[in-house]
């Protein structure tokens, strides 16, 4: 690999201890070492208004799509609200997105990993989040699947992933995206 491959990594929950934080901060610790995943932060993105974008778009939307577009992909981990994915979330990919025909994601390869407390996993807002990729033009990694339940239980107080199994399919998780971004990527110099 001649270069890093920049993964933006979006967290769908705004909380600071957040399951969905640490298995996204758990991810960039396993990460092959060609892939540099940082978080971009969401939290202070007003909510996207097309009056506002004509009048000028604020700094954090700016900041956020310029941090999207200087990145070769895209790793989604979120929680789930009520079947789908958390209104922050939502609003940072119609933030993304616009002005329409200016897309900070478009073409992008693109990873989702949801978690939740219960069995299911979050499987609701996985697939909610992937139709919206659909849309935006990102090519989505199809398998392993990440639907994770029990997510509570799965770190220690030091944000540590508590279980093997669950570090296993985490670094096949993460490897398989990396060979995604490989077999998908635009980027001439990944090649």
């Amino acid at each position: 690999m001649d270069r890093k491959i920049n993964v933006a990594v979006i967290v769908g929950s705004l909380r600071k201890e957040s399951v969905s934080r640490k298995a996204a901060l758990a991810l960039a610790k396993l990460a092959p070492e060609h892939l540099d995943l940082h978080i971009v932060e969401i939290g202070d993105l007003a909510l996207y208004n097309e009056d506002v974008e004509a009048a000028g778009a604020p700094n954090s939307w700016m900041r956020f799509r310029e941090e999207v577009r200087a990145s070769d992909a895209v790793l989604f981990v979120t929680p789930e609200y009520n079947r789908s994915v958390p209104g922050a979330l939502k609003n940072a990919i119609d933030v993304g997105s616009r002005p329409y025909g200016n897309s900070a994601f478009s073409g992008k390869p693109a990873a989702i990993m949801s978690l939740s407390p219960g069995a299911l996993g979050a499987f609701g807002a996985n697939h909610h989040l992937r139709q919206s990729l659909v849309f935006l033009d990102m090519p989505i990694l199809q398998q392993p699947e990440a639907y994770v339940g029990g997510a509570f239980s799965l770190f220690d107080e030091r944000g540590e992933l508590t279980s093997e199994g669950t570090q296993a399919f985490f670094q096949q998780f993460i490897d398989a995206f990396a060979s995604w971004i490989e077999a998908t990527s635009k980027v001439d110099a990944l090649a």
